[in-house]
């Protein structure tokens, strides 16, 4: 059964920005276990870039793929045997999204009640979007799996992107050391605002020697890395004796290279097997809410843009990495 349509971004084949289209669709209502939510603010994320292109870790369904997977918005209805929402709820989605099929890149968009959190008081639609997924997979990352504890010294590379400086925040909010990594010095002054202890231009400065000459030849004991590729077991050189890699991302594409300086732990971070459990996503909602409620977590935005017109816009930025912070494209304009 139809109830009404919806703005929504679709690809038939993947591609570049370019290949991203707007089409109105029916919208059912929502089912059993299902809410409607009114989507004010998309927050845009590197792996949709990914997923558009075809490079992602599952494949797009085609033609008429969806997109995305962190918004904020509003409840605006609920199926039978929903208790958790109720119509007028301010939410944000994320957990457990399967892009294909449930992209959230639209105006309004059904999903299971289970991909769907409260917002956290006191954030507006655009700066919500830029909240749960960097902060869900910094504390996830870092935290959960990479065991960062306070004295810490945390080498986070792709510094300026949305997780990136989110990773600063976090690191610092626990009292650990972040060392910030990125292409250039440009943004150097914006990440040391975002909690950096240091920053590293990798294009002119050497990552190891310099984290080796601030940690006193000691090395970070967590490397958090969006790269992976071969460059990964010359950046864990910059791990101490026995500590730990945790890559969450793979921005370079290329087969990745294992470190070689063992003893040292390196794992695999996805932010779905965190949040598909119950006390997991407990665990980061809190963290997240009780970090924007005494300030420590601040999101970052990077750009705004308005409507979903501008879809490809906000792409084509996301993949020129001039940005600091998350890009979102605000519906409700």
């Amino acid at each position: 059964m139809t109830t009404n349509t919806a703005r929504t971004v679709l690809f038939d084949r993947t591609g570049g920005p370019e290949v991203l289209r707007v089409e109105t669709l029916p919208l059912p209502a929502p089912g059993p276990g299902e809410v409607l939510v009114r989507v004010e603010a998309l927050g845009l994320n590197r792996a949709e870039a990914l997923f558009r292109a075809g490079t992602y870790y599952y494949q797009p369904t085609l033609p008429a793929s969806r997109l995305g997977y962190e918004a904020s918005g509003t409840v605006e209805a609920v199926g039978p045997g929903v208790r958790t929402h109720s119509p007028g709820d301010a939410v944000l989605t994320g957990p457990g999204i399967e892009m294909s099929a449930q992209g959230v890149y639209a105006d309004r968009v059904v999903l299971p009640a289970a991909s769907v959190v409260a917002r956290p008081a006191g954030l507006d639609a655009v700066t919500a979007a830029a909240t749960w997924l960097t902060y869900s997979t910094a504390y996830g990352g870092m935290l959960e799996t990479g065991g960062l504890r306070p004295g810490d010294h945390v080498v986070v590379t792709a510094a300026s992107s949305g997780v990136g400086t989110a990773a600063l925040q976090t690191a610092a909010r626990i009292g650990a050391v972040p060392i910030a990594v990125t292409r250039t010095g440009e943004k150097r002054q914006q990440l040391l605002d975002n909690g950096a202890a240091l920053v590293i231009a990798s294009d002119t400065e050497d990552v190891v020697k310099e984290v080796r000459r601030f940690t006193g030849d000691r090395g970070a004991e967590l490397i958090f890395d969006a790269v992976g590729g071969p460059g990964l077991a010359e950046l864990a050189g910059a791990a101490t004796e026995a500590g730990t890699v945790v890559v969450y991302g793979f921005l370079d594409p290329r087969p990745m290279a294992m470190p070689l300086n063992w003893p040292l732990s390196v794992h695999g971070y996805a932010n779905s097997r965190l949040t598909a459990d119950l006390d997991g996503l407990r665990r980061v909602n809190a963290f997240i809410a009780s970090g924007v409620r005494d300030g420590t977590l601040r999101p970052v935005v990077g750009e705004v843009f308005d409507g979903l017109d501008r879809i490809r816009d906000a792409h084509r930025l996301m993949e020129s990495n001039d940005h600091v912070g998350k890009i979102v494209v605000r519906l409700d304009a």
